[in-house]
C-alpha cells in the first residue's frame, strides 16, 4: 500500500498550475502499484490465522468496503482536482477545526507507514542467520532489531535529505516488478502445490463471524487495499477526470482485490497439513518469518523463495522511501495552511523540508516502541487511514446540499445513499481494529490536538497573518464522533469489555454513524464560507528537489 500527496506548489488562483497529461493507464497504474505493496507479504498469513480459510470472505468484504469509499472519493476528486485532495475536503465543508483534525489524521497515516515497511523488511530478513536475532519468537523487535530499525529509518531520511528523489518514486519498472512477483507466486504455487482439502479439514470458519470481521482491519486487508486514492491524488493532473477517475479508481481496486483473493486462496491451498494440524490459530512452519517465501521453500521452489526474499527488500524499501517523503510533505502543507509552525515549511538549498524529515524520523522511531512488529502496527495504520478517509463521505453530503450546481466531471449514481453507507462502513472498519489499537490511536489524536491546537491558539492570540479560523460551530459533531467511537470500542467485543455483543455492536455503530453523518450535514459551514475556503486554501507540497 502506498499513498502519496503529489508534489506541486499551486497557490490558489496562482499562475502555472498542474499539467493535465496523465491518462487512464497512468492513473490506474499509480493506484495498482500502490495497492500491491508490502501488505501482500504478510496479509494472507495473518488473515488465515485470524479467520481460517474464511479469510477469503474477509478479503471480499474488505474490497466491497474500499469500493464504497473509492466511489465517494471519485466524485470529490473530479469536483476538486487538486493535489492531495483527500485531506482538503473536510476543510472545505467544515472549516478550520475539521481541516486541522483531518490534516493531523493524514499526517499520522503517512508517518506510520515507513516504520511498518521497515518491520516488513526485518521480518523477512529473519531467513538469514545474521538477522535471526532481530526478532523475538512473537515477531516483535529485539534490542538489536530496534537498532537496525532505527538505522533503516535513518537511511530513508538520509536519502531524502540528499535529494535523491528518483529512488522514492515508483517508476513503471518497479511497478511491473511489484505486480509480477505476486502473480508469479500465484500461478506457480497453484500449478504445483494445491491441496483442496485444506479449505475444510480443520474447518472453513473456525473462529466464526468475529474472526472474519476482525481479520478485515487487523491482518492487513484494508491496509493492503488502501492504495486506491493514488489516482484521486493525481486528479489535478488527469487528462480526462470525468471519464478516467472512476475507471482508474474502481479498476485498480478490482485488480488489487482479485490478486489478493487469489493470493489468499493459493496460500491456504499450498500449506502442508502439518502446519495447521493443531488449528489455524497455531499455524506454524519453518520459514514463517517470511510466510510466502517459507511456503515456497517447503514446496521445494528455492529459486522462487529467493525472489520473494529479494522482493521483501525492494517493495517495502521503496514504499518506506516514498512515505518518508510524503510525511514531510503533509507537515509542509499543514504549515502552509497555518495549522503547524512555519519551521515545517522551511526548505534547504535542495528544496528539502528538513524539519519535517527530522520529525518523520523521530515519529518512526517512537512507533517501534508501542508497535514493535508489522502485525501490531498494521491495525493502527488501518484505523488512522480510514479515519482520514471517513471525512470524504461527510464532505460529500455537505457539497450535495450546499454546492449542487458545482461542476461534477463524475457524478456518483445513488450518491446520497452510498455516501452515508460508506461512512458507516468506514466506522465499522475502525471498530473492528479493536480497543487495544484504538486507545493508542486516541492518545495520538489527543497529542495532535495539544500540538496543533496549541499552535492555533497561539497564532490567533498573537494575530498571526495566517492564523487558522477555527469554526467550532461547523465541527461541533467532531469531538462527539471521536469520543463516541472510543466508548463503543471500549464496550464492544473486539478487545473491549464485551458489554455490547456481536451483531448488536454493528447496529450500534450503524445508528451512531448515521446520527453523526446527518448532524455534520446539518451544522456544516455556510455556502459562502465553503466557497471562500475553496478559494483561499493553499494546495501545496514540498517543492521538488
Amino acid at each position: 500500500m502506498v499513498s502519496v500527496e503529489q508534489t506541486s506548489v499551486e497557490e490558489a488562483r496562482g499562475p502555472g498550475g498542474l499539467r493535465r497529461d496523465v491518462g487512464l493507464i497512468g492513473l490506474m497504474w499509480a493506484s495498482v502499484g500502490s495497492i500491491i505493496g508490502s501488505g501482500w507479504l504478510y496479509g494472507a498469513h495473518d488473515a488465515v490465522i485470524q479467520a481460517g480459510p474464511a479469510a477469503i470472505i474477509s478479503w471480499v468484504i474488505g474490497a466491497v468496503a474500499i469500493v464504497l469509499l473509492a466511489l465517494v472519493h471519485a466524485e470529490l476528486g473530479g469536483m476538486f482536482p487538486v493535489a492531495g485532495g483527500t485531506a482538503r475536503y473536510p476543510h472545505y465543508a467544515f472549516g478550520g477545526l475539521a481541516g486541522m483534525s483531518f490534516g493531523w489524521f493524514s499526517w499520522l497515516q503517512a508517518a506510520t507507514v515507513a516504520p511498518i515497511e521497515v518491520e516488513a523488511m526485518i521480518g523477512y530478513a529473519g531467513h538469514w542467520s545474521w538477522a535471526q536475532g532481530l526478532q523475538h519468537a512473537d515477531k516483535t523487535l529485539t534490542a538489536s532489531g530496534l537498532v537496525v530499525a532505527v538505522v533503516l529509518m535513518a537511511v530513508f531520511v538520509g536519502v531524502n535529505f540528499f535529494g535523491v528523489r528518483a529512488l522514492a518514486h515508483t517508476n513503471s519498472a518497479a511497478t511491473w516488478w511489484k505486480i509480477a512477483v505476486p502473480l508469479g507466486a500465484i500461478f506457480i504455487m497453484a500449478a504445483t502445490h494445491f491441496h483442496p482439502a485444506n479449505f475444510h479439514s480443520e474447518g472453513f470458519a473456525p473462529f466464526g463471524a468475529k474472526g472474519v470481521l476482525a481479520a478485515i482491519s487487523t491482518s492487513g486487508i484494508i491496509f493492503a487495499l488502501l492504495g486506491f486514492e493514488q489516482a484521486i491524488q493525481l486528479a489535478g493532473e488527469s487528462r480526462n477526470p470525468k471519464r478516467d477517475l472512476p475507471r482508474a479508481t474502481l479498476g485498480s481496486v478490482a485488480i488489487g482485490a482479485v490478486i489478493y483473493v487469489l493470493l489468499q486462496v493459493v496460500f491456504i491451498a499450498a500449506l502442508p497439513h502439518s502446519s495447521f494440524a493443531h488449528g489455524w490459530a497455531h499455524l506454524a512452519f519453518k520459514g514463517d518469518t517470511g510466510p510466502w517465501a517459507g511456503v515456497a521453500t517447503l514446496a521445494g521452489l528455492g529459486w522462487l523463495a529467493f525472489v520473494l526474499y529479494l522482493d521483501a527488500i525492494i517493495s517495502p524499501g521503496g514504499t518506506g522511501l516514498i512515505y518518508t517523503t510524503a510525511t514531510s510533505r503533509v507537515s509542509y502543507g499543514l504549515a502552509k495552511n497555518g495549522y503547524a509552525p512555519k519551521i515545517f515549511a522551511k526548505t534547504d538549498s535542495r528544496g528539502v523540508p528538513w524539519f519535517g524529515l527530522i520529525m518523520s524520523f523521530v515519529t518512526g522511531v517512537i512507533c517501534f516502541l508501542p508497535f514493535p512488529s508489522w502485525h501490531k502496527l498494521v491495525g493502527f495504520i488501518t484505523s488512522a487511514s480510514v479515519l482520514m478517509y471517513a471525512g470524504a463521505p461527510l464532505a460529500y453530503g455537505v457539497f450535495a446540499d450546499k454546492l449542487p450546481h458545482l461542476e461534477r466531471p463524475y457524478r456518483l449514481p445513488g450518491g446520497k445513499v452510498i455516501s452515508p453507507v460508506s461512512f458507516v462502513v468506514a466506522n465499522l472498519i475502525i471498530y473492528w481494529s479493536g480497543w487495544d489499537t484504538l486507545w493508542r490511536l486516541g492518545l495520538a489524536i489527543v497529542l495532535g490536538y495539544l500540538l496543533l491546537g496549541g499552535y492555533a491558539w497561539w497564532a490567533n492570540s498573537t494575530n498571526q497573518p495566517d492564523a487558522p479560523r477555527m469554526d467550532f460551530k461547523a465541527a461541533q459533531w467532531l469531538p462527539v464522533y471521536l469520543l463516541g467511537m472510543g466508548v463503543i470500542s471500549a464496550q464492544g467485543g473486539f478487545g473491549g469489555s464485551g458489554n455490547i455483543g456481536l451483531w448488536w455492536d454493528i447496529l450500534v455503530i450503524t445508528v451512531f454513524s448515521l446520527v453523526i453523518y446527518y448532524w455534520a450535514r446539518a451544522t456544516a459551514s455556510k455556502r459562502e464560507d465553503i466557497e471562500r475556503s475553496i478559494d483561499e486554501v493553499v494546495v501545496t507540497d514540498a517543492p521538488s528537489h
